[in-house]
Parts: C-alpha cells; sequence; structure tokens
C-alpha cells in the first residue's frame, strides 16, 4: 500500500448545501443550478452535495446522481465538489462512491454506517473506512455527525483510520472542541479536520483544522469566508467577534429549526429554499416570524 497521502486541499469554507424540491416534492434541478450560480460569486473553496443538509437520506440513487451531474456542471472546475456517499453496506458505499467519481465528484464525505449502531466498534468503523479507501478513485473524508447517527468516532479509532494514504480529512459535527484537538494531536499534519458547524468554526481554527463543512455558508457565505480569512490574517479579535454575532443566527438554521429553516432562510435571502421532503414539515407562520427576526437581528436580512 502506498503511504503518500493523495493531494487535495480542504482549506477554506464549504457550504453543504440544500437539495431544492418544487411543491410537488420533485427535486428542482434548476433551482439548483441557480443556487449555485449565486454562491459561486463568493470565495468558497467548494461544496458539499448529498451531505444532510441535501436530505440525502430521502432521495433515490438515480436522484443522487442527477444532483452531483447537475451540481458538476454548475460549480466551476477550480471549486472541490465534496459528495456524500455513505450508505449503510461496505458494498453499497463502494458501489456509490464509485458513481460520485464518474459523475465528477472530487471527494467523498462517508458517515458513519449506524443502522446496527452497537456493533460500530472502532474495529468494524476502521475495516468499514479502509475497504472503502482501497475501492475508492477520489479521495475520502470521514463523517463523524452523532447528532443524527448516534455514533461517536473518537479520537484514536479516527487517528487509526487517517493512516490509509486515501482517507484525506474528516468532517467532525461532533461540538467536541477537546476531541477535535485531540485528533489534529494524534494525525498526521497531512491529515486535513474540518470543523462540522458554524458555531465552533474559529474554536476549531485555532485549534488545527484547516477549514469548515457550515450549513450557515448557506445563507451567510460571506461571513463565514470572513471568519476564515481574518482568522488566516491573524486578525483574532475580529475574526471571533464576527464568530460570536453568528452564532444565534446558525443555531436557528441548525438545531432549532432545522433545514426546514435553513430553506425558510435561504428563501428569505433570495436563494430558492423551497419545501423541505417528508416526513420532514416545512416551519410554520410563527417559527418563519421568529427566524426572520434572527436574520434582521444577524444583520443577514
Amino acid at each position: 500500500m502506498d503511504t503518500k497521502k493523495t493531494s487535495i486541499s480542504l482549506a477554506g469554507v464549504f457550504p453543504p448545501i440544500t437539495t431544492p424540491f418544487d411543491p410537488e416534492g420533485n427535486v428542482d434541478y434548476q433551482a439548483l443550478v441557480r443556487n449555485l450560480e449565486r454562491w459561486n460569486q463568493y470565495e468558497l473553496a467548494g461544496y458539499v452535495v448529498l451531505g444532510s443538509n441535501g436530505e440525502a437520506v430521502y432521495l433515490t440513487e438515480e436522484e443522487k446522481l442527477r444532483v452531483l451531474k447537475t451540481a458538476r456542471q454548475a460549480i466551476p472546475p477550480n471549486r472541490l465538489l465534496i459528495a456524500g456517499t455513505g450508505c449503510e453496506s461496505t458494498r453499497q458505499t463502494i458501489t456509490f462512491t464509485r458513481q460520485a467519481a464518474q459523475a465528477g465528484a472530487d471527494a467523498a464525505l462517508v458517515v458513519t454506517p449506524h443502522y446496527f449502531g452497537g456493533q460500530m466498534t472502532p474495529e468494524s468503523l476502521v475495516h468499514y473506512y479502509e475497504a472503502v479507501a482501497e475501492a475508492s478513485p477520489i479521495p475520502i473524508m470521514l463523517y463523524n455527525v452523532p447528532k443524527f447517527t448516534h455514533v461517536d468516532m473518537d479520537a484514536a479509532t479516527i487517528a487509526r483510520a487517517a493512516q490509509h494514504p486515501n482517507i484525506v480529512g474528516l468532517k467532525d459535527s461532533s461540538g467536541n472542541i477537546t476531541k477535535l484537538a485531540d485528533i489534529v494531536r494524534q494525525t498526521d499534519p497531512t491529515f486535513q479536520v474540518l470543523a462540522g458547524a458554524a458555531g465552533f468554526f474559529f474554536a476549531g481554527l485555532a485549534l488545527g483544522a484547516v477549514g469548515g463543512v457550515l450549513a450557515l455558508a448557506n445563507i451567510a457565505p460571506q461571513q463565514c469566508v470572513d471568519i476564515y480569512r481574518l482568522f488566516k490574517a491573524g486578525r483574532w479579535d475580529e475574526a471571533a467577534d464576527l464568530q460570536r454575532r453568528m452564532i444565534p443566527v446558525n443555531a436557528a438554521v441548525t438545531a432549532r429549526f432545522g433545514i426546514a429553516g435553513l430553506k425558510s432562510a435561504l428563501d428569505m435571502l433570495g436563494y430558492y429554499g423551497g419545501p423541505v421532503r417528508q416526513p420532514l414539515l416545512d416551519l410554520t407562520k410563527n417559527e418563519r416570524q421568529t427566524l426572520r427576526d434572527i436574520l434582521v437581528k444577524g444583520g443577514l436580512l
């Protein structure tokens, strides 16, 4: 096995983009293109397509592949398309990762399998990621999101998986800053850690993360890029100030109102948000008003 890491830079800000649906609940591919054309105006490093915010678990395989192909055509060649390809079985993940590569994905973000959570031991997870990485034509990123999967990979397990030359990075959405620092400590400097939420973006960068996959970047791309830029320029006080101002907005479109909140915020800001796919429910009128007030207070509206 070649021990040299595949070279790909994950530095910068990546929005995990939403999948637009029309009022009938079908994927609206034109709205996807229009949103990307607008996001392309900001200095984003690329996009995560078919992540949690993309409602990927509710899409058919056919829809997922068409979303990837549509997105690739709208994303400039110098920006990364990171495809969410994690499925429950190793075999299925390998198949879909290869299909994503053919559709033009630059890297694959692979969530921990979780249905048989009790059996997802460090051994089974490392074995899974090594098998996927070995078979994948594109670099693999680990995706740890215990809020949704109820599987939380510890730093030692991540460090073991990170030794594979085709496993290049991690999106950690746990929000455990101590663990994030420990992952950076235990892994090789070539392994790239990304903060998985805007609430701890600045803190993550300060502890060695190279960038972030931030739901907030869907609706506040400039602010997220500014936190990154100010941090890189050593203007930590300004970066921290902007980080603090974004915390209530980020909380509203993640933990509080979820994907329905993120899509409502996109609508309010002139993007296409549209409905969520059931069984998720759209926001009520009162919730939308609360969200609007938060966006106004955060300086986005």
